[in-house]
């Protein structure tokens, strides 16, 4: 029995340190110990090994987040030298108020070039970010995987990441390149196995997982599992759909993604001048002035920003692939969403008309979900950083935290454009169903030809 005392020696640790933290710090029974008892207690070490995650196993939660948190970014505000000079005798108040505005301008102004760029420079933007942003999320995760010593954590969300991009960008890429692939010989084979290839990965990586879960970390393990495709339901998700919203048009791009940043800035002025009712616990120095003031400016930039837009084709027109040119294409006749319409003012009383284009009212729609439901993303993520007791997710840029602190909110508007386009405005895409048309064999592509030609002979006569 003592020997077995010895050996359960780390566990009673532990156990001393639960029961220290309900007030029941009393000394571990080692003595007259009944007959009966020794035998339950020698039972239960035998059973010990496959139990997992027993009461006296766990680190007490408390003291477990406390030493993650020590070892997890909290933000920065340091900048370089010549600017903390410049501002050193501001009040820590204004301080911040001109490193963020510093910051959001040059932000501004990289995202304005990287538009300028052109769609594919906006995709490698998006899956760099996908990339940062899943990094910083997982970074928490690893900080439990260290400090538990858990096998191929770290590797595995990497692998997963992998897989996952490799099946979202494979779908858009046969969707919109798959004629051009399947002119390569050694190309065509991922097209017609996409699917089966990228389930294949998976399976792989869910087999690599299940080989190194180790005993008495099965629910830890698990749990890092689960935290891992979450992480990938919000980044690579998300990244895929923004992808979609480009090939739609970059105005469904670049509009919802202003907006969100139109009302995060506007945001933080209005409370910074006018804020005094707080907003939501979560986050405590957000305000209702801040909160409707900047749901206003919103809305009024979203119809100023769109009317701009709306009159060049390299915003409004999908991307696509033409044939003719062997290229892709951002050249179309301007649907009727970009086609200004007139609208009467009868209805309030006023006896003229109104040349506008029908995507100002959509817009609308887009700047009051940005405004009203948009913040809630940013909620949400200050609830996660509350729960790890972190202030940012990551300390890349000064006065903003990390690119998951700038992008909670984007994520979740860009979920809302998608699903706002394929229920209100998708139709279908002529040269889309000549792409899929054209990924057909040609005895297939005879007999569609044979369809159409007699439904439009009958038609016409």
């Amino acid at each position: 029995w003592n020997q077995y005392i010895v050996n359960r020696s780390g566990e009673h640790r532990i156990m001393a340190e639960v029961r220290r933290r309900k007030g029941e710090d009393e000394p571990l029974e080692d003595t007259a110990i009944s007959g009966s008892d020794a035998a339950n207690k020698r039972n239960s070490a035998a059973d010990s090994s496959d139990h997992v995650d027993s009461e006296e196993e766990k680190i007490p939660e408390e003291k477990f987040v406390d030493e993650l948190a020590k070892n997890l970014p909290q933000g920065t505000d340091k900048t370089p030298e010549i600017l903390d000079s410049a501002l050193k005798d501001l009040p820590d108040r204004w301080k911040n108020w001109v490193i963020r505005g510093i910051f959001t301008w040059i932000m501004i102004c990289g995202f304005a070039l990287i538009i300028y760029g052109g769609p594919l420079a906006l995709m490698i933007t998006t899956l760099l970010v996908q990339v940062k942003c899943f990094q910083e999320i997982i970074s928490i995760g690893y900080q439990v995987y260290r400090i538990h010593g858990l096998p191929w954590f770290r590797s595995l969300s990497w692998y997963f990441l992998l897989t996952s991009n490799y099946f979202f960008y494979g779908e858009n890429l046969v969707d919109y390149f798959g004629v051009v692939i399947n002119r390569v010989e050694y190309l065509k084979f991922l097209v017609t196995y996409h699917r089966f290839l990228s389930f294949a990965l998976y399976i792989i990586g869910f087999v690599w997982f299940v080989l190194s879960l180790v005993k008495k970390y099965y629910i830890k393990q698990f749990s890092l599992f689960a935290w891992t495709h979450v992480s990938l339901l919000i980044v690579v998700t998300q990244s895929y759909l923004i992808i979609q919203n480009i090939f739609e048009g970059l105005i469904w791009f670049i509009v919802p993604v202003s907006m969100i940043v139109c009302n995060d800035v506007m945001a933080y002025v209005f409370g910074f001048f006018f804020g005094r009712t707080p907003l939501i616990k979560l986050s405590p120095k957000k305000t209702w002035e801040g909160f409707i003031g900047g749901g206003f400016a919103t809305v009024l930039f979203g119809i100023l920003f769109s009317y701009v837009l709306c009159n060049y084709q390299y915003f409004i027109c999908p991307i696509q692939y033409s044939e003719e040119q062997g290229r892709m294409t951002m050249s179309c006749v301007p649907s009727y969403l970009f086609t200004p319409q007139e609208y009467s003012l009868k209805l309030f009383g006023i006896g003229k008309t109104l040349n506008l284009y029908p995507f100002i009212w959509h817009s609308i729609s887009l700047s009051l979900f940005s405004s009203i439901i948009g913040p809630f993303g940013g909620f949400f993520a200050s609830g996660f950083k509350r729960a790890f007791k972190i202030k940012d997710f990551g300390d890349m840029i000064p006065g903003h935290g990390g690119i998951m602190d700038r992008f909670d909110c984007q994520f979740l508007m860009a979920t809302f454009v998608n699903v706002y386009i394929s229920s209100f405005i998708r139709t279908p895409s002529p040269a889309k169903l000549l792409t899929q048309i054209y990924n057909l064999k040609p005895d297939q592509q005879y007999q569609i030809y044979q369809s159409l030609k007699d439904n439009l002979g009958d038609m016409l006569t």
